[in-house]
């Protein structure tokens, strides 16, 4: 894509700017009542009675009364709106791991089809410090304390419960991938069309049967009359090592560099603290996530860990064709994840 050719500045509800954002909670964070909670309780302890993986899970399995008319408007506030929501409230103090991934992965089947998060075929994730060298090329940044950067999943939706917070840091960051276009085509045309190059991101391992161990989606596609995201950096740039990789040039790099600037600008991004049973849930396609670094308590029961669901939304945008190489099927409600041949879904508690 030429400068010339660029798609024209984007006007939506997403293409939010954080210090505005941060000062309407009222968008973004929504205060369980006590008839929400009691209704997600009954329905959990519905689906427990039916002695089942906690993967297994459906809307029917997972009954709500009033609360299943605001997850409707989640849907929708995530496909057509600002893209985030923060559920706050949850009693998670009072649960076991089980009810927990009961009231979030019922959730989770009322917006959308959870996907499978790794090669083992875990639609239930588990965030927290496993002790990987974040320089590792296999490595996975979620399973480190490290700062993550910004970046997107493959899924849909990005959902998080967060059960135990760090003694420090460990902040939720987010930003508009609309607003960084905006800014981009505003200040640097020439650099932002570069973004629109198959650049190479390494798979870490995670490679499907015949597939490259690395992707050439690029970081922003324009299909459909929709703008989509598709970044991680130290992917991108661990995918250098592999031959037929994209070779990077030093204006590639430049694009890149003032992509990751206009992320991390304190006036661009939102910070937000998740507490214990806060519920965040991010569509993807439409802005970035990440995480400042963290210092975890001494106690092993004590020490951060976030459950997180990969969710596939009925009604959702159609995708460009490139992204069958991380996504397989592309069929909207059914799409995303990691699929490997011998992939089983289900979700181990721990």
């Amino acid at each position: 894509m030429t400068p010339n050719d660029l798609p024209p500045q984007i006007e939506t509800p997403a293409a939010w700017v954080g210090r505005d954002l941060s000062e309407r909670p009222e968008d973004w964070l929504y205060q369980l009542t006590p008839d929400d909670v009691a209704d997600l309780e009954q329905a959990a302890r519905h689906f427990l009675s039916l002695d089942r993986d906690v993967g297994e899970i459906t809307a029917e399995d997972f009954p709500l009364t009033q609360f299943a008319d605001h997850l409707s408007a989640l849907r929708d506030k995530l496909l057509s709106g600002v893209g985030v929501e923060v559920l706050r409230g949850l009693p998670i103090e009072t649960y076991d791991q089980k009810m927990a991934a009961a009231v979030f992965c019922g959730i989770g089947a009322h917006l959308g089809s959870a996907r499978s998060q790794n090669a083992d075929g875990h639609i239930l994730g588990h965030v927290r410090d496993v002790g990987r060298d974040p320089n590792d090329p296999t490595a996975r940044i979620y399973q480190t304390s490290a700062r993550q950067s910004f970046h997107t999943d493959s899924a849909d939706v990005v959902g998080l419960l967060c059960l135990r917070d760090a003694k420090e840091g460990g902040d939720s960051l987010l930003v508009s991938a609309e607003t960084i276009f905006n800014r981009m085509r505003a200040e640097r045309p020439d650099l932002l069309s570069l973004l629109f190059d198959p650049i190479a991101t390494d798979r870490r391992g995670e490679v499907p049967e015949g597939m490259d161990p690395f992707m050439t989606i690029p970081p922003f596609s324009w299909f459909a009359g929709k703008l989509t995201v598709f970044y991680q950096r130290q992917y991108i740039d661990s995918a250098q090592r592999f031959e037929g990789a994209l070779r990077l040039t030093p204006a590639h790099v430049e694009a890149l560099d003032m992509f990751d600037a206009l992320a991390n600008d304190p006036d661009l991004h939102i910070t937000m603290r998740l507490q214990p049973g806060d519920m965040q849930f991010v569509y993807n396609h439409a802005m970035l996530h990440d995480r400042t670094g963290f210092i975890d308590w001494p106690d092993s029961d004590k020490r951060r860990h976030l459950f997180r669901l990969w969710l596939s939304l009925p009604g959702d945008r159609t995708l460009p064709p490139v992204f069958a190489q991380r996504y397989g099927d592309l069929t909207v409600g059914a799409r995303g994840g990691i699929i490997t041949n011998h992939t089983r879904l289900h979700a181990p508690l721990d």
